[in-house]
């Protein structure tokens, strides 16, 4: 059964946090190959599954550590149909391989879950196409078809939620929403956005997000923003905007880069840790809904920690 599909406890304002960058750190710090950023695939051997054991382990002990709450999101962001069928992945294989991401977080969570540390487990998906560029167009139907068959996997499992990260378009967001109502599970929806605070194809995030709450009835739990660094887009949220709200969650990313820059790296950049956290308690100040920190690109332990350390004192939860 599910612990916390029916309450999910970020939505009470307490400090949660999640991950990091796991790409990031598979391939940078842990010299792992991980083509088309398909963690995942890393399931398929004991080795592999021991790696992302390790990686998960280390925030739950953070967590523990600051006496707060917890997201995990499961490794499966390429684990749709046709990130599938790059690696050979029947239909069966890439079921197994969502619900064995699901089985491994379950266990971190029976080590770490407690009243004062909860532990939400969320099933990860990502884009059909390359979150950085808007080049698949899809309508919401299209979307809704073509995600739908991993929503109902995790459907199926422990997990609490599912969250899609790095999206780009509206259309592709409410196809998702609409798979996950139709899956009963709650789901969480993050943009990426560009240097502007616009998405990759020119959207304001304010207007991707009204588009989405009204063709689903305002069906997502929430709102987040990934896969940009804080100064990309603390401008896009300063105001009372009246959809600003709904933003609960950032994972930005360490680099101040573009998207079109942070492709063409061939060395990490994990811009300065302390800054970050700085850079989100100030976001805080301008959102007071957001509860759900994390990172994307480029970081790791430290920056979560800095967050944690910088933003803690704000919340109900501060020790």
């Amino acid at each position: 059964m599910t612990k916390y599909r029916m309450e999910l406890p970020q939505l009470g304002g307490r400090l949660f946090l999640t991950d990091g960058g796991l790409e990031t750190t598979l391939i940078f710090h842990e010299g792992i190959d991980l083509p088309h950023f398909a963690a995942f695939d890393l399931l398929k051997t004991e080795e592999g599954a021991s790696h992302l054991r390790k990686y998960f382990t280390a925030y739950a002990e953070m967590a523990r550590r600051f006496g707060v709450g917890l997201i995990l999101d499961s490794p499966t962001w390429r684990a749709s149909s046709d990130w599938g069928d790059l690696f050979d992945y029947t239909a069966d294989a890439l079921a197994a391989a969502n619900r064995g991401a699901i089985e491994l977080l379950e266990r971190i969570r029976g080590e770490y879950d407690t009243a004062g540390t909860p532990v939400v487990v969320s099933g990860c998906i990502g884009p059909r196409g390359d979150g950085y560029v808007p080049d698949l167009s899809m309508s919401a139907d299209e979307a809704e078809n073509y995600h739908q068959e991993q929503i109902n996997t995790f459907a199926g499992t422990t997990a609490d939620m599912v969250c899609a990260l790095t999206l780009n378009r509206p259309e592709e967001a409410i196809g998702i929403a609409r798979a996950a109502r139709r899956a009963r599970l709650p789901v969480a929806i993050s943009f990426t956005v560009e240097t502007d605070g616009k998405l990759p194809a020119g959207q304001s995030l304010g207007d991707a997000i009204e588009q989405v709450d009204d063709a689903t009835s305002a069906y997502p739990v929430y709102y987040m923003i990934n896969c940009a660094h804080p100064s990309h887009f603390a401008q896009e949220v300063r105001g009372g905007e009246r959809w600003a709200p709904r933003i609960r969650g950032i994972r930005a990313n360490a680099s101040k880069m573009s998207h079109a820059e942070l492709n063409e790296a061939s060395e990490l950049d994990a811009g300065d840790p302390m800054e970050l956290g700085q850079q989100y308690m100030q976001l805080r100040t301008q959102l007071r809904s957001l509860s759900v920190l994390g990172g994307c690109c480029g970081t790791d332990t430290r920056h979560i920690e800095q967050i944690a350390l910088a933003c803690l004192p704000r919340f109900g939860n501060a020790a």
